[in-house]
């Protein structure tokens, strides 16, 4: 049995009724008077022998029969059965409001679009969730408020970036002048995928109930119409999660593995309470030493990512929020026949 609150209060109240129980039981078995020696003789057996009992029921001197009737062993049963239980339920409510607040502290460390707690139980219960309440609210906040300036900068930004590939034009140094327009054109690639970064981020979506195993298979036919490698295989049923969060976390992941892999291979499975999604490409891969600086915004790799293939450095930052924002998590492996493994874990 785990060693959780629950149990350690319904342990406490049951040891100390069941105590209490046998310590009066004990009392009353030493205390209680002697009962007189029941009379089984046969009848007739008196007016055989008036002035003795018979052998077989003689008491000893000085001592008498202290025998508990199986009424009260019965009774004593079903009385510790009903305290049982009452302790079980009485333990389960207590301690139901810190469940609570323990899983309110999980979702949170998930999203922050988790829903707020309900503020019941004891005073001391109801504070602490009415702070957690006032915490998440304040988190929220400041999130909010640190997407509406990051959008609102980069949105400003884009007058000046114009201004000066307007004046760039007039430079007559044209090797100079491609290099500015590189730089510019970079800026505003930076600039679009912030907004759209803040801007699905600020979306809201409802949970629906998604069949994972056909939108990788429709995934994979578009892009192999296209021309682009891509195999799909593995199965998993239905899935509760965010449609479009989704989409967008393999699509980005597709993207990095068709650009820097030259071909990707998707796999699905899934487990009592998980479905994991496995996209595979066959490139360079990345350092060990890199792996978890790749997830850090605007973050390209010298080899795998550079200015002229068009990556940004916010393809795996989204990826992972989007999973995050699903209850999963995003892991990156180097393969060992080369090749880099972007493995998507969804909890059922």
């Amino acid at each position: 049995m785990p060693d959780t609150v629950f149990t350690r209060l319904f342990g406490l109240v049951l040891a100390a009724l069941l105590c209490s129980h046998l310590v009066m039981t004990a009392l009353f078995m030493v205390f209680a008077p002697d009962g007189p020696p029941q009379d089984r003789r046969p009848p007739g057996a008196e007016a055989q022998h008036p002035d003795r009992p018979p052998p077989g029921d003689r008491a000893p001197p000085g001592k008498g029969e202290r025998r508990m009737p199986p009424e009260f062993w019965a009774g004593f049963a079903i009385q510790l059965a009903v305290v049982t239980l009452l302790a079980w339920y009485g333990a389960r409510r207590l301690v139901r409001p810190i469940e609570q607040l323990t899983q309110g502290a999980r979702e949170l460390g998930r999203t922050l679009d988790s829903p707020p707690i309900d503020e019941t139980g004891p005073l001391e219960t109801r504070q602490a969730a009415q702070l957690f309440n006032d915490m998440r609210a304040k988190l929220r906040r400041q999130m909010d408020e640190r997407s509406h300036f990051l959008a609102a900068v980069s949105h400003d930004l884009r007058t000046p970036l114009t201004r000066i590939r307007l004046r760039g034009t007039q430079i007559t140094d044209s090797t100079l002048q491609q290099r500015l327009n590189q730089d510019i054109d970079d800026m505003a690639a930076m600039l679009d995928a912030t907004l759209a970064y803040l801007r699905d981020n600020s979306q809201q979506e409802n949970w629906e109930q998604l069949d994972i195993e056909a939108l990788l298979q429709a995934m994979a036919e578009d892009a192999q119409e296209l021309g682009q490698p891509v195999t799909c295989s593995g199965q998993a049923s239905q899935l509760r999660t965010l449609p479009a969060t989704l989409r967008r976390c393999l699509d980005n992941l597709l993207e990095n593995a068709l650009r820097y892999g030259l071909r990707a291979d998707i796999s699905l499975q899934q487990s009592n309470t998980t479905v994991e999604i496995c996209i595979r490409d066959h490139g360079p891969g990345i350092p060990e030493a890199e792996l978890a600086r790749v997830f850090e915004p605007f973050v390209r790799l010298e080899d795998s990512r550079n200015r002229h293939t068009g990556g940004t450095g916010l393809g795996l930052t989204i990826a992972r929020d989007a999973a995050r924002r699903m209850g999963g998590e995003l892991y990156l492996s180097n393969a060992g026949g080369g090749g880099l493994i972007a493995l998507l874990v969804l909890p059922r």
